[in-house]
């Protein structure tokens, strides 16, 4: 799940993303900073250090952060930030500004040392990997694409069918379609994007498995799974990684989930790590999301919860002056601090955005901080589900006996 944001005018004046970027609270990168209200092509220049369309410098650039740190999912090495491609399509948070403009980012976002992209056949559908295709065919050995099967989607029309569908037979065929829309020969990480609860979890892990010797993936993992449902497919075929939501605002993942994944020697990768935009401080009770934006359905979102969720953006904030960051990446850098093997995986459709979640990687907690930080999260209780109910009743799923 994805972080970008599309909203309405009606924020207060330095709530937003955007205002905390600009005023005496924001005290992110200057690049990040100087880039917000530029053109795309701009903020792409700036980025890669290349002369801006009008033919000034981008004096900026010495100040971009370039990822140099790796963690490892299982046995795959990937950068400690990944980029969740699900926004792309324009169809989940509302219009993007164009598809060349996803594909610069992309093509910025690898510049920067990301080298973890994420994508799934039911994110447009389809059209998320046409785009993280074309951006990545130059570039294709340096980096590690992620996708995900499992949902029932017609091969050729893409069209929703209803439901799940993690048979055999149709995975074999998802995968074929992702190699071409993806322009690749392998994908690296495929998940079971939600647990069937038709299909035994054996006779998915033994055609991932299948598909892994015949070279066309390398790596297999599940997306919110049902613990029991880990080991059994574990015990199959070992997993690389579980893609859970994980966020400030949804912490469910510490109960069983991530001390699973340290028993066992899997990674974890947090979708929706700054909580559809909510710890960016861009949303607030004034927010009004375009028609069509997925974030208007969330019951955590509601007018009754949203002001009972404001401290949680006022000591992102309160941080964000402290540690010299922005919120989202306050927030992040708590998810990374967690554990060694944790990679959050913030969407973006903006350049300034990706960078901002790029200069993450600045930001630390000592150990007395965190320790600090946690207990004033602790205290701060969150309102509304996370989900929309028929969307969380596919979350936490066991998977069928054989």
């Amino acid at each position: 799940m994805p972080e970008d944001s599309n909203i309405l005018p009606g924020r207060r004046p330095g709530h937003g993303r955007r205002g905390f970027l600009l005023g005496a609270a924001g005290l992110a990168t200057p690049l990040v900073a100087g880039l917000v209200g530029c053109s795309s092509d701009e903020q792409v220049s700036a980025a890669a250090g290349r002369p801006r369309p009008d033919g000034r410098a981008a004096t900026t650039a010495t100040t971009a952060t370039t990822l140099a740190a790796r963690r490892r999912l299982g046995s795959l090495e990937v950068s400690s930030v990944g980029l969740g491609c699900q926004t792309m399509p324009g169809n989940l948070y509302g219009p993007v500004s164009s598809r060349a403009d996803m594909v610069t980012i992309i093509r910025t976002a690898v510049d920067q040392g990301v080298t973890l992209f994420d994508t799934a056949e039911a994110y447009g559908p389809f059209e998320s990997e046409r785009i993280l295709g074309e951006a990545l065919e130059p570039v294709r050995d340096r980096v590690v694409i992620a996708s995900k099967f499992g949902w029932d989607i017609d091969p050729a029309t893409g069209q929703r069918r209803g439901g799940l569908n993690s048979r055999p037979d149709s995975i074999r065929q998802a995968v074929d379609g992702m190699l071409e829309r993806l322009r690749t020969d392998r994908i690296d990480l495929l998940y079971q994007h939600r647990v069937d609860p038709t299909v035994p979890i054996e006779d998915v892990a033994g055609t991932v498995k299948d598909l892994i010797s015949a070279g066309k993936v390398r790596h297999w993992g599940l997306s919110e799974p049902g613990p029991q449902t880990v080991r059994r497919a574990h015990a199959v075929e070992p997993l690389a990684a579980v893609q859970n939501e994980y966020n400030l605002m949804w912490r469910g993942p510490e109960q069983q989930i991530i001390p699973l994944c340290e028993e066992l020697g899997i990674g974890f990768v947090c979708w929706a790590p700054l909580a559809y935009g909510f710890t960016t401080g861009t949303i607030n009770p004034y927010t009004r999301f375009t028609q069509g934006d997925f974030r208007a359905a969330v019951p955590r979102h509601s007018p009754e919860n949203m002001p009972e969720n404001m401290p949680l953006v006022q000591l992102l904030q309160d941080w964000g002056v402290r540690k010299g960051a922005t919120p989202g990446q306050i927030s992040l850098a708590w998810l990374q601090a967690q554990k060694p093997w944790i990679v959050p995986i913030p969407s973006a459709t903006r350049t300034s955005h990706l960078l901002e979640n790029i200069g993450t990687e600045e930001v630390t907690f000592s150990g007395d901080e965190l320790r600090e930080f946690t207990t004033a999260l602790d205290a701060i209780t969150i309102h509304g589900e996370r989900l929309p109910a028929p969307v969380l009743a596919m979350s936490g799923v066991e998977a069928p006996a054989p």
